[in-house]
Order: C-alpha cells, then sequence, then structure tokens
C-alpha cells in the first residue's frame, strides 16, 4: 500500500459512513478503488465492463456494512465481495454448453494446430491468440473453478491467500482446482479429436 493509503482514517471514515457521512462514502470508495478493480481486472468475464463491476462491488460494501463485524481487515471483507461478485457475474454470463473448433479464430486454431503436431515454432507473435484460447477454454469451467485456476496457476497466488479472498479452505480449493484442470484437460483432448475429423 502507498504511504498515503498508512495516513487513511479507515476506521473514523466508516464510522461517518455509517452516519450517512456522504462525503465519508465517497472518500471510502476512492480509498478502495484501486484493490477493488486490481481484483476485478484479473477476474472479470470478457463481455463485462470492469466499471458496472465495480460498482456492483460497491453498492453491495454500502447495503451490507452492517454486517461487517471487524474480524478480519476491512480491505479483505471488501476483497471477498468483489471476488464472489466476479463470481456471480461469471455465473450470470450465458455459456454455451458445447465449445467447438469453428469457434476458434484462425489464428487461434493454428496455435491449437501446433500444439496438437508438436510444432516448437510457435512464434511469440502468438502468444496473444494462445492466451485468447486460454481463456475460451477456461470460460467452459464453473465460475469457482475457473477463478481458483487463475489465482493459482495465473496469478501465482499461494492457498492461504486463495482463502483469504474466497472464504474458502485450502482442500476445497484443491479440489476446485484439480477438477477444473480435468476439465480443461477433456476440452482440449475433445478440440484435438474433432479437428482431426
Amino acid at each position: 500500500m502507498s504511504s498515503d493509503d498508512d495516513s487513511f482514517d479507515l476506521a473514523g471514515c466508516l464510522e461517518r459512513v455509517r452516519a450517512r457521512d456522504q462525503i465519508a462514502a465517497k472518500e471510502l470508495v476512492d480509498h478502495l478503488y484501486p484493490l477493488v478493480i486490481r481484483i476485478i481486472r484479473t477476474r472479470r468475464p470478457r463481455r463485462v465492463a470492469e466499471e458496472d463491476i465495480a460498482q456492483d462491488v460497491f453498492l453491495k460494501m454500502f447495503t451490507r456494512l452492517e454486517q461487517y463485524q471487524g474480524n478480519v481487515p476491512f480491505t479483505h471483507w471488501v476483497s471477498r465481495i468483489a471476488v464472489t461478485t466476479c463470481i456471480d457475474h461469471l455465473r450470470a454470463q450465458q455459456r454455451r454448453p458445447e465449445f467447438r473448433w469453428a469457434d476458434l479464430s484462425e489464428n487461434e486454431a493454428d496455435v491449437l494446430d501446433a500444439v496438437i503436431t508438436n510444432e516448437s515454432d510457435i512464434g511469440v507473435g502468438d502468444a496473444l491468440e494462445a492466451r485468447e484460447l486460454v481463456e475460451k477454454l477456461l470460460a467452459q469451467v464453473k465460475p469457482e473453478d475457473r477463478m481458483v485456476l487463475q489465482m493459482l496457476d495465473l496469478e501465482q497466488k499461494s492457498l492461504a491467500e486463495i482463502s483469504a479472498l474466497t472464504g474458502w479452505n485450502t482442500t476445497l480449493i484443491k479440489v476446485r482446482a484439480f477438477r477444473a484442470r480435468r476439465k480443461l484437460q477433456k476440452l482440449f483432448e475433445e478440440l484435438k479429436k474433432k479437428e482431426r475429423t
């Protein structure tokens, strides 16, 4: 956190917000915005604007403020709201029941074809296509499982960090990650089979 975060009187601001002080509410949003938007940017569904999700997060925070007991730091509590809001948006996003070879762009198909044929000369320019392919495959798994994989594998978060953000125990996190990896592997194998036929 930056040095001005250290000087921010969170407890005093929360007290003023609970007393319906609109200026304090704006100060609280301004203080928490960098944290919330960072969480959203790494977890939001592709078709949902990050500002829309941020508004949902802050709306939930203010409507549930009386539920905050102080058992965890306030920023952890808000982080958990942000993560669950992203999961809710992922759930609401309509997914196709089946992911097909035809769903891939020409470049994504080329990248997948190179992986299938074990070509090692995938260019640096194909990295973006590979990432988009991974995103499309990830969109096919349950939102909670996708979130765990993103945090574990893409963001390199520890089990303890994920537990703090989600409220899930480490066993549940490991099970979700295992299940999601199996699902991704199955989807990838299905795509390979479809390409060969």
